[in-house]
């Protein structure tokens, strides 16, 4: 026979308290006293008693929960995100719910609805877009958005990105200034601001040295295509002397084939540098010279944006976040060079 499920009545007459004080000790920011707290937990302990945060949800109208929409957790950037978001809402009594959708899925409509229909708090889109439409569903919720690592016009939602303008424009500057003659561009993705705003920024900063790309290839954020795309280029009769690549996960991609299949030395023969610098960009087997997405700071703005919402405090708003460029092995390294 199945045994009896413990209920919160059963912990408060063990504890001899209220089935309030039950629920406050249970409620992550709820007060109670110390000794309360003591002999709460230890009947919760001997009669094996679990909280039901769903059933919690029902009768309070806050489940704890912030609905995560992510894509592309092939780029080793969206993994340590996720990791470092979900830790950062633990610490303030939340947990993620995690949806996967494809990385060109334009329509994610019946996600949200089910994130809705799961009471979510909040919602973080992760290289995901959202359409006028789900932001009205959202809107008509009262659930806050936060995008994270894109960004959209619209004042109703809060974005949250490394300022990837500035960052195109630092790798121009440091490619230039390198002596290179011969630069091309693996963007990312231009179905995305990632990818649009890094491409941009690198166009304006060999602009403003009277220089232009020899090449500018949409990548689309995948290691097949970036390295298709350095076959092409590579195959030329004027192979290019530089590549800035839109992201690491396709950099990677690029340098294995530039050294593996094309028997190029990087950077010996060709510099290349990427965006994010996500962990295996150290490695020695890369040593990716490459634009620092600041993760942990991105990571916080977000939470704080979307709990400032919840809270009812502050508007939505698009926040930038400046990022170094890393510079290692993988490029040649102009004398003096500053950032």
């Amino acid at each position: 026979m199945m045994k009896e499920k413990v209920t919160s009545i059963d912990v408060a007459r063990r504890a001899g308290v209220s089935q309030s004080a039950v629920s406050r000790v249970f409620t992550p920011g709820a007060s109670a006293s110390r000794k309360t707290i003591e002999k709460v937990r230890k009947a919760a302990e001997e009669l094996g008693y679990r909280p039901n945060p769903i059933a919690r949800a029902m009768i309070t109208g806050k489940s704890r929960i912030i609905g995560l929409v992510v894509a592309y957790l092939d780029n080793q950037f969206y993994p340590v995100a996720v990791d470092r978001l979900s830790r950062v809402l633990q610490e303030r009594g939340y947990h993620i719910l995690v949806f996967m959708v494809e990385q060109f899925q334009d329509d994610i409509s019946q996600i949200v609805q089910e994130l809705l229909d799961y009471q979510v708090e909040g919602i973080v889109t992760a290289s995901v877009g959202m359409s006028n439409d789900l932001t009205d569903l959202c809107e008509a919720a009262g659930i806050p958005v936060v995008m994270f690592n894109r960004a959209k016009d619209d004042p109703r939602l809060a974005a949250v990105t490394s300022d990837n303008v500035a960052g195109g424009r630092t790798v121009a500057n440091f490619l230039v200034a390198g002596g290179h003659e011969r630069i091309a561009h693996i963007a990312g993705w231009q179905g995305a601001t990632t990818g649009r705003d890094r491409a941009i920024g690198f166009a304006e900063g060999l602009k403003d040295h009277g220089r232009e790309a020899v090449a500018v290839i949409d990548g689309e954020y995948n290691r097949d295509t970036a390295a298709t795309v350095t076959r092409e280029l590579f195959g030329r009769a004027d192979p290019p002397d530089a590549v800035f690549v839109g992201n690491d996960h396709m950099a990677f991609a690029v340098m294995d084939t530039l050294r593996f299949e094309l028997g190029l030395s990087v950077p010996g023969d060709v510099s290349v540098v990427g965006y994010d610098d996500v962990p295996i960009a150290g490695w020695p087997a890369y040593d990716l010279t490459t634009v620092r997405q600041p993760v942990n700071r991105m990571v916080r703005e977000t939470v704080d944006a979307l709990f400032s919402r919840i809270e009812g405090g502050q508007e939505p708003r698009q926040i930038l976040i400046p990022g170094p460029l890393v510079i290692r092995g993988s490029a040649r390294k102009p004398k003096g060079f500053r950032t």
